[in-house]
Order: structure tokens, then sequence, then C-alpha cells
């Protein structure tokens, strides 16, 4: 009987050797698994993604014997394409990596054609407890199943040369706090102008724009959800409503007045040379802002960018959009969909989050990144265009709701022809404006010039 206690204890301690060597689900330090990783940061964050990338796969990923490879970074653009391929299993499509970040329309189009995990099962309640529930719930893509985990997410905010704005202020009375509200924007381009336009007493009419937002589609989303109605009515626009009215009432006649920008293309380039100095925009777009304005006349100005909350109409709601994606988990194999997990969580700690945020412009996506962590964080970081950002989102997180855009079939070209179109007629109605300038004031001008073009527009 000893002898077989002894042999009986000896097998449990060879199996609980062995096995020990391993973590759940098969996985094994001593025998690796690699998972491929896609990712779209690129240019200033790909330094800090790659230190991460290292950070874990020397830590973490080799106690549990996880290496992350990543095998492709590109625009998110050509990261929706190359998706978009293996989705339809086009020829010539790449193999399907095994962790991707993808946008919620890339998301949908994969998750349709059972090529994601569910990554409700891969983690407790708990766990995802501890992440905004905004974030998590665009990430169910409107079904009960989790298939994109949030890493880092962005608002929009108001971008202002406080430099500039300093000047204009002192002479003419114009307050920061006007900038809270759309009504407040409008009013202060209009301030702007007539203030940009009596430094030049010979050549009339050619004062400044002051404004440029970055997407008028989501512009108009975000206003007409403050204003308590949807834009989006079951995949078309509703123009109709009194709503959305308001809100092409406040970019169409500033834009034909010339108080704001008719611009396709980021407000930060008209930022480098001066053509306006307040927009909104993605918070991951604070990288972009040049610290030096370079004038016609090539003459240059070192400038300070302030960054304040998203703006809102006064007799709405404080609410902005949600914007980022996050990343996707190929559901072929259960052993590294498990390892996936694991990089994410980790990925999202709130310390490592931080860290990745605090040289991006995203947002971190836990509840506890969001509080004294972020806040003594802030302080150490080099940049003072971050910090400003991040102490917005702290106090944008407290007092903001954030709005998931619907998704839906053909939105792309839904917001690039509605972009257009408001642009085309924008510059149309301004053309026709400063022609009747000539010969009227500025009020009857702008009666005569866009008669009937909200109706123009929306047949």
């Amino acid at each position: 009987m000893k002898n077989v206690i002894l042999v009986f204890s000896c097998l449990i301690l060879l199996f609980g050797f062995q096995t020990g060597c391993r973590n759940e689900r098969g996985l094994d330090p001593k025998e690796p698994v690699t998972l491929t990783l896609w990712h779209n940061y690129g240019g200033q964050m790909k330094e800090t993604m790659d230190s991460m990338v290292d950070e874990f796969n020397e830590t973490l990923g080799a106690e549990k014997g996880i290496i992350i490879n990543v095998t492709s970074i590109s625009s998110s653009n050509a990261l929706h394409e190359k998706l978009v391929m293996i989705a339809n299993g086009d020829t010539g499509a790449p193999e399907m990596p095994d962790i991707t970040t993808a946008n919620p329309k890339t998301a949908v189009i994969l998750a349709e054609k059972g090529l994601l995990t569910d990554l409700t099962n891969l983690f407790t309640q708990e766990e995802l407890a501890a992440y905004l529930p905004r974030f998590i719930e665009e990430g169910t893509l409107g079904t009960e199943r989790l298939y994109i985990f949030p890493i880092a997410k962005s608002t929009e905010v108001t971008f202002l040369n406080k430099t500039v704005f300093d000047r204009f202020a002192k002479d003419t009375g114009a307050t920061y706090e006007a900038l809270s509200t759309f009504e407040g924007i409008a009013n202060t381009a209009a301030l702007y102008y007539e203030w940009t336009d009596a430094q030049t007493p010979d050549t009339p009419s050619d004062g400044k724009a002051f404004y440029h937002s970055d997407s008028l589609f989501n512009l108009t989303q975000i206003g007409c959800r403050q204003l308590g109605s949807d834009f989006i009515d079951e995949g078309q626009p509703n123009y109709s409503q009194d709503a959305f009215k308001k809100v092409w009432s406040f970019f169409f006649d500033s834009a034909v007045r010339g108080h704001f920008a008719v611009f396709d293309g980021y407000a930060s380039d008209l930022f480098k040379t001066g053509e306006i100095i307040c927009s909104t925009g993605s918070t991951a777009g604070v990288l972009f802002f040049d610290p030096v304005v370079t004038y016609p006349d090539n003459t240059t100005e070192r400038v300070e960018l302030m960054i304040l909350p998203y703006p809102s109409f006064p007799e709405g709601e404080k609410i902005a959009m949600q914007r980022g994606g996050g990343m996707v988990v190929s559901g072929t194999d259960e052993k590294k969909a498990f390892a996936a997990s694991i990089f994410l969580k980790w990925f999202t700690s709130p310390e490592n989050n931080l860290h990745f945020v605090s040289s991006t412009g995203y947002l971190p996506v836990t509840q506890e990144a969001f509080g004294e962590m972020m806040t003594k964080e802030i302080s150490s970081i080099e940049d003072k265009n971050i910090q400003s950002l991040l102490r917005t989102s702290i106090k944008m997180q407290a007092d903001y709701d954030f709005y998931i855009p619907p998704l839906f079939d053909g939105v792309d070209v839904l917001q690039k022809n509605y972009t257009e179109e408001l642009m085309n007629n924008a510059a149309h109605f301004r053309a026709a404006y400063l022609e009747l300038l000539k010969t009227t004031d500025e009020d009857t001008a702008f009666r005569e010039a866009t008669k009937n073009a909200l109706e123009g527009f929306t047949e």
C-alpha cells in the first residue's frame, strides 16, 4: 500500500509539473503561440505602439506563451479595403490576421461573414464593467455579442489659436465662453470677420473666416441629436425636421457671409497659414496642429493651441460624437482568441492604456483611467497640447453623453454626397452674395442671394 501511495503521489507531482508549464486553454511558454497583428497607428503613434508590443512580448507574453507579431501597418482606409477583400473571398486577398484594428463599418462586414470572435465569453462581466459603457456598447454592433474591443477612443473638441484669439478679444471683447455654443461661435465668427476686414480698409469684404468643421456630416448628426432628433431615419436623412434646419442655418448662413471656411480638408491645414483660428474635429487630430503659423506674406508666428469642449446648442443637451474603432479578433482558432484576449486586457489596463493615449491624442477606455490616474498622468506629459486635450476630455467624460452613429449600407456614400453638396451650395451662394454686395447692403444681399436655398438643397 505504501508503494502504491508513493507511485500515485509521484504521478500527481509529475502531472502537476507538466501542466504547470501550461496556462489555460493550451498556452505554453515553452511553445509560445504567435498572433499576427494589423493596425493603423502610423506616424508618431507607431513608435508608441511598437514599444508596447515589445514590452508585452518580453513580460506577460513571455510568461503566458504569447508573441504578438505586427505584420501590417496601414491607413484606416487601406486596412478597410484589405479586410473587405478577405470578407468577400477576393482573389489575391491576404490571410486574415489574428488581431486587427477596425472601425464599426468594417467589423460589421467581417462579423456577417462569421470571421470574428464573440469576445463576450473571454471577459467576465466584472471585467467589462471596468470600461466606459458607451465604448462597449459600440463594439456590440447592435447585437448581444461583443465584436470590437475598445483600446483607445476619440471624440470631437474645439481647437482654438489662442494667440490670435487673445489679440482679437482684447480689441473686441470676444470671450472663450461664447465658444461653448454653436450660436456663440457664429456670433464670434461675424465679429472676427469684421475685425480682420477693418485691418485692410482699402479692400472691402476681405475679412477672414473664423471657423471650420472637419466633418459637416458629424456636425449635422450631433447638432440634431443635441436638439432631440435623429438626422438619419431608417438610412435616410430627415431634412424636414426643425433640428436639421437649425443646424443648416448655423453653417450655411455663416459660410455664405464668409465667416466660416468652405474647405474640403482638415482644419489643421488652414491653421498653419492663419486662414482660420477655430475648428471642431477629432481629438486624434491634435498631433497635426503646427505650433508655427506661416502667413501669406511669409512672416511666421509661434502660437499656442487651446482645446475646449465640443459646442452645443443652448436649448439642447451636451452630446459629442464617439469616434475611433478598436480591435477585433479572428474567429478561426479558440486558443489564439484566448491569447488575444490576454493581450487586449493587458493593453487596456489603466496604466498601459494611459501610456498609449498620452502620446497619441486618443482617450483611455476604462473608468479608472479617466479618474485620478489621468489627472496624475497629465502632469508628467511634456506635450502641452496633449495636456490640454486630456483635461478637456476629463470634463467632457463627466458632462457629456457620447453619440454612437448609425451603421447601414451606403452610409459612406451618403456622407460623401451630403458633404460635397453642402459645400458646393455654400460656395455657389457665397459667390452670388459677393456679387450683390457691389450694389446693396449685406443683409439685403444675403436675402436675395440665398432665396430658396434650403428648399433647393433638400430637393
